[in-house]
């Protein structure tokens, strides 16, 4: 098993949503629009998108702000969007019932989201 070391813990805070009920593909389209923008313009960019996808991803990045200004003493206004990935989590199967006694399956999809922000004022 290969660990993977971060290269600088003392610039990066991150937060990590599970199971949350929607596509992985749906999650990634708005993720890929955020990457490697600033903290104030991802806010900007999340509201004003019509996708679904957009509230939980809200809610994660100011929950990563939160730990970063609590945790590490941060300073919002220098935070950047260094690394965010969509991973697929577990599927939920069900049976819908149809006519003739017959069952129809359901498969609802889940994604992990995580999103690491870097702070430029401390990075040297």
């Amino acid at each position: 098993m290969i660990k993977k070391k971060k290269e600088n813990s003392y610039t990066e805070v991150s937060a990590l949503s599970l199971h949350i009920k929607m596509s992985a593909n749906k999650a990634r389209r708005v993720i890929d629009q955020i990457r490697g923008r600033s903290y104030e313009e991802t806010l900007m960019i999340l509201e004003l998108m019509p996708y679904r996808a957009c509230y939980p991803i809200l809610k994660l990045v100011y929950s990563a702000a939160a730990n970063a200004k609590h945790n590490m003493g941060f300073n919002e206004a220098t935070l950047i969007i260094s690394k965010a990935e969509v991973n697929e989590g577990t599927t939920v199967k069900k049976f819908k019932p149809r006519a003739r006694g017959r069952g129809y399956p359901i498969k609802r999809s889940t994604c992990h989201i995580t999103i690491i922000l870097k702070d430029l004022a401390v990075e040297r």
